[in-house]
């Protein structure tokens, strides 16, 4: 009897600096990692979240932007800082279901290194082409890349979502994609409708505004659904490819070293900020979805996007320096 009363004693005890800590935190300041320069969409979804963690929340949050090496160098900083909470990476399907599978060495593993806090946003991709190319319909644009020279579309980037909607399309169609990675979605918008590449893969809030000034023509999204702000404008699944799907998601990460109630204590908070209104119309105003959830739903959901990108990136054989 004695026993068992100091093993619950000694139990309870070791459950009450994890309680307080979890109860404490966060009691600094907070740093989000984002990837991508200021500007950007991914720095947009940092900035718009941070600033309501600050205002509802009374938070102080940091938008740290670490460019470069595909998404790796913030990923990489972020496992490297101490693993109290401090520091969360907010990761997309590029750093957390591409990078690792498709470079040599990234230098971190997601399913080992890194657990998510919980989903953020979700958001489409949209085929485009520049006006002067006769195409109306996916079936024209897919004609075209039967020709024996194919078609080119652009991207942002080896790698990218839209590198990968492309390549999910051309297995599904069989026709001739070719690939032409830019620096980022800005820049292959700016050649698009110049007129220098025919078509593109970019993403929503990065198209919306020259598919509605007319200088590019949307032809499909690759969402699986069609979205509030591009109704108009069919899905490739409906258009004759069932179950294609190839969209952007961002995730809060942290690294896997954290304890698991500060992750729990992340996940209330960022749960909270991303279920206020202004912060969901704001997202939407962007085409984005706003997501949210358990981290048990993070995790799930990461891992069946990496198995579908991972046959993806060995089929089309992408390799990344």
């Amino acid at each position: 009897m004695q026993r068992r009363s100091l093993i619950r004693a000694a139990t309870a005890a070791t459950l009450l600096p994890a309680a307080a800590r979890a109860q404490n935190f966060p009691s600094k300041q907070i740093r989000i990692l984002v990837a991508t320069p200021p500007g950007g969409g991914l720095d947009l979804v940092a900035r718009i979240l941070a600033q309501e963690l600050t205002k509802s929340a009374g938070l102080s949050v940091l938008v740290d932007n670490k460019v470069g090496g595909a998404g790796t160098i913030a990923t990489r900083e972020a496992l490297r800082a101490p693993p109290d909470g401090y520091t969360v990476l907010l990761g997309t399907i590029g750093t957390l279901a591409v990078v690792p599978y498709a470079m040599k060495d990234a230098g971190y593993d997601p399913t080992t290194d890194i657990v998510p806090i919980c989903l953020a946003v979700d958001f489409s991709n949209v085929l485009v082409v520049h006006p002067s190319v006769p195409v109306h319909t996916l079936a024209d644009y897919l004609a075209l890349g039967r020709r024996p020279e194919g078609i080119d579309y652009g991207s942002a980037g080896i790698g990218s979502a839209g590198h990968l909607a492309g390549e999910l399309l051309r297995a599904r169609s069989g026709a001739k994609l070719n690939h032409v990675p830019f620096r980022g979605g800005g820049p292959v918008m700016n050649d698009l409708m110049g007129g220098h590449i025919a078509s593109a893969m970019a993403s929503g809030p990065t198209a919306t505004s020259a598919v509605r000034e007319g200088r590019v023509r949307a032809i499909a999204l690759t969402a699986a659904q069609r979205t509030p702000i591009d109704p108009d404008v069919p899905t490739i699944a409906e258009l004759g490819f069932p179950g294609y799907a190839a969209t952007n998601w961002y995730a809060l990460v942290v690294s896997s070293k954290v304890p698991r109630d500060i992750v729990d204590r992340l996940n209330a908070l960022m749960n909270a900020a991303l279920g206020a209104a202004e912060v969901r119309d704001a997202y939407a105003r962007q085409g984005m979805v706003t997501l949210g959830g358990t981290v048990d739903d993070a995790s799930a959901y990461i891992a069946r996007e990496t198995v579908v990108w991972k046959k993806v990136i060995a089929d089309a054989g992408i390799r990344m320096e």
